[in-house]
């Protein structure tokens, strides 16, 4: 298994390096990438989502459905709690520490890995991720400075916003989201056991299958963007990524040790999915938000190079102490 996922992770640096080559030959322009990251958020991923719902329903996957929500809820909190212990006040850095890439880079090394059917216990490890970027992730970002750190607390006047006011905004910007569609109409065949129609089954599954690729390449386009030399030796990434990619994981694994429910396979997915890189979106958030574009990319490239070591060794570790 280990060498499984050893060899998807590489593949998909593989897929940033054409990503890469491509931008930097001209045939990629801005213009061009900013169309496949539209692709992504609203194409490809609710596909990804979408699919992982569309299987049998049984007392099984009922039974791993919640199981797997639960955990997954539990290393997210968990994520973001460490973060921000670990990582201070800094609005980015605390975003890239919570929020790993499972829709795209853990997906196919769980299909790899497992099957297609494995993917259906990630589903609400992505719905959860995208729900707390979409709320969390917009707070840290909202509420963080010119230089990047969180702004301290005041007293509460006036002219702040009422908390109705903020959940109503909150929600009408969830409901209108694209993973949230996608959740709605996964979990409406999965527990209605309507079978989708083939034609459109299999139209969704083309779909999701270049959602990987896509986001390799977009990756590699990033990196095309980053000054690499600055970047491979800047220590405070290198903290951002080890928090990521090791802190997250291993803590993970303990909490695993400690909960007595759920399969091997069912902990491994949700074990991959927290264990990935810094998410993408990353610099999707930072570029709406007015903040540092470029260093928020940087998280991304780096993380993403740094897991093609990390991500196989604590699965082998899982392994080893399970």
């Amino acid at each position: 298994m280990i060498r499984i996922i050893f060899v998807q992770v590489l593949i998909m640096f593989l897929l940033s390096a054409v990503g890469y080559l491509m931008f930097k030959g001209g045939k990629i322009s801005n213009e061009g990438s900013k169309s496949i990251g539209n692709i992504l958020v609203y194409l490809s991923l609710p596909c990804v989502i979408i699919n992982g719902f569309l299987v049998e329903k049984t007392p099984e996957r009922l039974q791993g459905l919640l199981i797997s929500a639960v955990l997954a809820l539990l290393v997210l909190l968990l994520s973001m709690g460490i973060s921000r212990v670990l990582l201070g006040r800094h609005a980015l850095d605390n975003f890239a520490g919570s929020f790993s890439n499972p829709g795209f880079f853990g997906v196919p090394i769980i299909v790899a890995t497992f099957s297609e059917g494995a993917v259906f216990y990630v589903a609400s490890f992505i719905a959860f991720l995208n729900l707390l970027q979409w709320t969390y992730g917009v707070y840290l970002l909202d509420n963080s400075g010119e230089d990047g750190m969180l702004l301290k607390k005041t007293a509460a006047g006036p002219a702040d916003t009422s908390i109705g006011g903020k959940f109503a905004a909150v929600a009408k910007r969830l409901i209108k989201a694209p993973f949230m569609i996608a959740i709605l109409i996964g979990c409406f065949f999965f527990f209605s056991g309507i079978p989708m129609p083939g034609i459109f089954s299999k139209c969704i599954t083309f779909i999701a299958n270049v959602n990987t690729p896509l986001a390799m390449f977009t990756i590699g386009i990033y990196a095309a963007q980053t000054d690499l030399r600055k970047m491979f030796v800047n220590p405070h990434l290198y903290k951002v990524s080890a928090v990521k990619l090791i802190c997250v994981p291993l803590l993970a694994i303990l909490l695993f040790k400690i909960l007595p429910f759920g399969s091997e396979e069912l902990k491994t997915c949700v074990l991959i999915a927290a264990a990935c890189p810094v998410g993408s979106n990353i610099a999707v958030y930072a570029q709406l938000h007015n903040k540092d574009y470029c260093y928020a990319v940087e998280t991304v490239v780096l993380s993403t190079f740094l897991s093609i070591a990390t991500l196989p060794m604590v699965v082998a570790l899982a392994n080893v102490i399970a």
